[in-house]
């Protein structure tokens, strides 16, 4: 650590939201997190728009919006043979705060930071959060390996299975909780760090297929739901406690990159462009990520979340679609979706055009339209689903609102992109 700075806590709490945390200290069998729910320093912020972890964790640490960092949202498309690719930290394009950091001299220590993966070399150590597969290829330095691996250190919950199978999704869950905290024990203790970024993802994962059970007590699986945030509670009280035993000066803060409600149903934003004659296939596509299908007569397609690109004739290979063309379809791709209902309810409170959510971008991957739906409306772009509305085994989805934030100097962000720049600063 460098003399004469304040080191810095960063706890992240996937997807949680506050209104939830509030709701939950009521009951006073969360004395860690009610201390901070307590702080007049603890409140709701709004996350980035999409309100997906890859873009919202990695304007967190690049200190940037995806027009910058050009994370987008889960998927990349290529231009040129239309392959869509997961996101992943080779995707950014910005310098991180750990990059920046490091130049000044400050260490830095990482654990399950999504979108981190593959892992790069920071100074200091990272152990990749979400979307990391291979243990190898998610930690640096390479020594840390070995040592993980010997302790079973658990990358990710087996959603797949999880998603059918409740109980089997609480033992993964509790076995990624206790990785994360062994890690904490493994970088924590010579306090040779200034910055600390610790995220538990298991709140994201909990919410998504048993969002409900935590919300209703009547629920048959609430008693195991609340036990589980019961034990997130104890592993982010280890942490206070080891935070209040360092030396001043010091700083913690703590936050969601997004918040969560109930699902009221998922909305498939190619199924939509498809019925409506703005998307054509030259066949049916072979999975949900099969955009090679994509026709010379397509004008619009979307990608995940409320991403939706104009087939234009200078960015893609088959795309037809002139600058002059360009408005009057986005013109009428915007008003059928703000007039799409679902049960009665209006899907979208809002769709941007890209220079009003990315002024001034030049990046080739920005999206002309990104929708933001109202809570409860999961938005979708997979290519091969012929339903607008469906439910396919979520029961929880992401808001943009009441995303939880604390941080002990009382700084308010409007954005989490500046958090990363509060921390640098």
């Amino acid at each position: 650590m460098l003399k004469g700075h304040e080191r810095i806590l960063v706890i992240g709490l996937d997807g949680l939201p506050y209104s939830l945390a509030k709701e939950l200290c009521q009951k006073k069998t969360f004395p860690h997190l009610k201390s901070i729910i307590d702080s007049p320093y603890c409140r709701s912020i709004q996350s980035e728009i999409p309100s997906l972890s890859p873009v919202n964790w990695t304007s967190f640490y690049t200190g940037q919006g995806p027009e910058v960092h050009g994370v987008f949202g889960f998927t990349h498309i290529n231009p040129a043979d239309y392959q869509v690719f997961i996101t992943n930290f080779s995707h950014v394009k910005a310098p991180t705060i750990f990059d920046k950091l490091g130049e000044k001299g400050f260490v830095s220590k990482v654990i399950n930071l999504p979108n981190t993966y593959p892992a790069r070399p920071i100074k200091g150590m990272l152990i990749s959060g979400f979307v990391a597969q291979d243990l190898k290829k998610a930690v640096f330095p390479p020594p840390l390996f070995g040592i993980l691996k010997s302790k079973g250190y658990k990358l990710e919950a087996d959603t797949i299975r999880g998603a059918k199978d409740t109980g089997l999704l609480l033992r993964e869950l509790r076995q990624t909780l206790s990785a994360r905290l062994m890690a904490l024990e493994l970088l924590w203790p010579d306090l040779a760090w200034d910055l600390f970024v610790i995220v538990f993802t298991e709140t994201d994962r909990l919410f998504h297929f048993l969002f409900p059970a935590l919300t209703d007590e009547n629920h048959p699986l609430h008693s195991e739901c609340m036990e589980f945030m019961r034990d997130l509670d104890k592993a982010v009280g280890q942490i206070l406690d080891r935070f209040d035993r360092l030396p001043e000066p010091k700083r913690l803060i703590m936050l969601a990159d997004h918040g969560f409600t109930k699902l009221k149903t998922e909305v498939d934003l190619n199924a939509w462009l498809a019925s409506a004659g703005f998307l054509k296939f030259d066949h049916k596509p072979g999975h949900e990520l099969d955009a090679s299908t994509i026709s010379a007569d397509c004008q619009a397609f979307a990608l995940d979340a409320g991403r939706i690109y104009l087939h234009r004739r200078l960015k893609f290979a088959r795309g037809k679609v002139t600058d002059m063309d360009g408005p009057k379809i986005l013109q009428e791709i915007k008003a059928g979706l703000m007039n799409l209902s679902y049960a009665g309810e209006k899907v979208f409170e809002r769709i941007f055009t890209k220079n009003e959510l990315y002024p001034d971008t030049k990046h080739p991957l920005a999206p002309d339209l990104i929708c933001l739906p109202n809570p409860g409306f999961d938005l979708k772009g997979k290519f091969d689903r012929q339903e607008v509305f469906g439910h396919f085994g979520r029961l929880g989805c992401h808001t943009v609102q009441d995303t939880f934030f604390y941080d002990s100097q009382g700084f308010t962000p409007l954005k989490l992109r500046q958090i990363g720049q509060e921390i640098l600063a």
